[in-house]
């Protein structure tokens, strides 16, 4: 048995790598003495691999070269499903799109690499209004550079699983997609009024 099921499964590497470039912060794991080591971190993605970087004091650094295995979440939205929004009879689900792959980890050791790679990720995160730029020249930039590392993730598997309701039909699904809109849009302003 698949699972999930196919209908649940996107293997379009196009849609894949549209949610790892609007939704970069990964769950990245790693595995040491058989416990998992997780951290979030943004990462951009460039042909079949993925570039970060990571504060070195961090306890995921020394994982995150030499050719080590690493395990990604990219999450993109979700959020509850009531039967009440379906024009058939239905039960309570959760939509969500979720991207996870596998690969193979490299450390770029070159500053200038970093450099210039912290400036390109700054401005593929500053699109599309770029109202701030990371100028070459910025003097915090080279003071904090021997507390970055800098890593390329080679992608070796990739899995889309995009459970939006594509078992129901066709005017299920269209509403399932438009409570994906409203509920997130709701959801962030009610969560941040609450913590934030």
């Amino acid at each position: 048995m698949t699972y999930p099921p196919k209908q649940h499964q996107d293997d379009n590497i196009n849609h894949l790598v549209e949610v790892i470039k609007t939704y970069p912060l990964a769950t990245v794991i790693s595995v040491k003495d058989n416990l998992p080591l997780i951290t979030h971190l943004p990462l951009i993605y460039e042909t079949e691999k993925l570039i970060g970087h990571i504060d070195i004091n961090n306890p995921h650094a020394e994982l995150l070269k030499n050719n080590n295995n690493v395990t990604l979440i990219f999450g993109g939205p979700e959020c509850y499903i009531s039967p009440s929004i379906y024009a058939t009879t239905q039960l309570p689900t959760w939509n969500y799109i979720k991207v996870h792959l596998k690969g193979k980890v490299k450390a770029i050791e070159s500053k200038a690499a970093l450099k210039q790679s912290l400036i390109t990720m700054t401005d593929f995160l500053e699109a599309p209004d770029h109202k701030y730029v990371l100028e070459a020249e910025n003097p915090r930039l080279d003071a904090n550079l021997k507390y970055i590392e800098m890593f390329e993730i080679s992608i070796t598997n990739w899995e889309g699983k995009f459970k939006l309701s594509q078992d129901k039909k066709p005017s299920d699904t269209i509403a399932a997609r438009e409570e994906l809109l409203r509920a997130n849009k709701e959801s962030i302003k009610s969560f941040l009024d609450k913590v934030f």
